[in-house]
């Protein structure tokens, strides 16, 4: 064989080589991006299953507290916040994700409030429909976190695939970008003070 002929078979074998990593890398970034993104719709079922309860408990808690108003506004203007703030399963960058998590907080804190209000009724307290709509809250709580573990599981899975060479270099050059997790709440670090 020629010196000519054995340089290009050469060249054509790293070629299919490249070519082959190129293929077997795309595919597993495709394969990661859609479990993020199927854990991503968990993350925004349970959200709206706490959406559709939230406006049960309010209607609930306004038959037995009307004079607390301010509350009852407070928790569904947050709602209201919390809905406008979508997040696209294809946008899913850091920052997406803590604008996200910011809506939910500011929700979370509303009805946190209004929990409190049921210490002040003993009747709402006592209330089956009062009861039933705050475990399954509880319940869909649960749940939330349990989704978004999963999510930041399946993001971290995704990052770090994407972050290892050759993937880091194909990546990017394939459209594929590093996703957003979600972070503990601001002073979830800190242990609550009980007093008796």
């Amino acid at each position: 064989m020629k010196k000519g002929t054995i340089v290009l078979l050469v060249i054509l074998a790293l070629i299919g080589i490249g070519g082959c990593q190129t293929c077997g890398v795309q595919k597993t970034l495709v394969d990661q991006d859609e479990n993020v993104k199927a854990t991503w719709a968990e993350v925004e079922n349970q959200y709206q299953r706490r959406f559709s309860l939230i406006d049960n408990l309010v209607a609930t808690v306004k038959g037995y507290a009307a004079h607390e108003q301010s509350t009852l506004t407070a928790v569904i203007e947050a709602r209201a916040k919390a809905t406008q703030i979508t997040v696209n399963a294809d946008d899913l960058t850091p920052e997406k994700i803590e604008q996200f998590q910011a809506a939910q907080g500011q929700l979370s804190q509303a009805l946190g409030r209004l929990m409190m209000v049921q210490e002040q009724y003993p009747d709402l307290k006592a209330d089956q429909q009062f009861l039933k709509l705050q475990d399954e809250l509880t319940g869909t709580e649960n749940r939330i976190a349990t989704a978004r573990g999963r999510y930041n599981v399946a993001v971290q899975g995704y990052n770090s695939y994407l972050r290892k060479f050759p993937t880091n270099l194909l990546g990017g050059m394939l459209g594929f970008q590093v996703k957003g997790t979600f972070k503990a709440e601001e002073g979830a670090s800190t242990a609550p003070k009980v007093q008796f």
